[in-house]
């Protein structure tokens, strides 16, 4: 606990078996109180290492059934459990569990309800090896919805964030994509509350067993985060009521 705030840790996990290990082992067990791994029909051995790990709770989708919906299923049981901060950690080994401290203080101590771990604050993300064709189209979303959103980000992409509970109980999450627009959709949501959004600078590890989305799917993506600008856009001018902004 930080200022007696109960800690969980959530590990969306999809075929993580070769690297969740040295994730869960790098996460400071001396700071958080729980870890969440919600399996999403994994076709490798993830579960039987994460009950070897003796991860506290382990939830099994007998089917694939999105990265968003993992989200949810993650994050309802992190509320369940009464958390005040919960941190998404992949367990790919792409970010570094070592800056769940750093996040958890900020929002234990009052100064945001949000933190994300940016890959583009700093030189991290290319020389971490984010590929080039990724690291650009990046770098134009973001730019792209900092201009229509009216907001600052340095990314919008990562999927190393830390929430408080306020924040996940007044945002209707569960409305969002079962997709990867799903995070995506949060950040929008966060900014239609009026939260502000903290950034640490995050160093990033491209490699084999890390995930990774294909050029496809980055494009279906990439078009899913316009529409949730357009979204966002028209709600704040009272033009159209979406269904994740109830």
């Amino acid at each position: 606990m930080i200022q007696g705030k109960f800690i969980t840790v959530v590990l969306p996990s999809y075929n993580a078996a070769s690297t969740l290990e040295k994730t869960f082992r790098d996460i400071p067990h001396d700071l958080v109180d729980h870890v969440v791994l919600v399996d999403d029909g994994s076709r490798d051995n993830t579960v039987e290492i994460a009950h070897r790990l003796g991860i506290d709770t382990i939830i099994s989708h007998s089917v694939n059934k999105g990265y968003g919906h993992n989200q949810k299923t993650c994050y309802q049981k992190a509320l369940a459990l009464n958390s005040d901060i919960i941190i998404m950690l992949h367990p790919d080994y792409q970010y570094t569990p070592a800056l769940i401290a750093p996040m958890c203080y900020l929002i234990a101590n009052g100064v945001y309800e949000v933190v994300f771990g940016s890959r583009i604050l700093g030189k991290g993300a290319l020389k971490g090896g984010m590929p080039l064709y990724k690291y650009i189209s990046n770098r134009l979303l973001t730019f792209t919805q900092n201009l229509l959103m009216n907001q600052k980000l340095s990314e919008y992409h990562t999927g190393y964030r830390a929430y408080s509970r306020n924040v996940l109980e007044s945002i209707s999450f569960m409305n969002n994509s079962n997709d990867f627009v799903f995070d995506n959709e949060v950040v929008a949501q966060i900014f239609q509350k009026g939260y502000e959004i903290a950034e640490i600078t995050c160093p990033t590890h491209y490699f084999k067993e890390a995930s990774s989305i294909s050029f496809r799917r980055s494009m279906t993506y990439g078009i899913g985060v316009m529409g949730v600008t357009l979204k966002y856009m028209l709600c704040r001018f009272g033009i159209y009521r979406s269904r994740i902004f109830r």
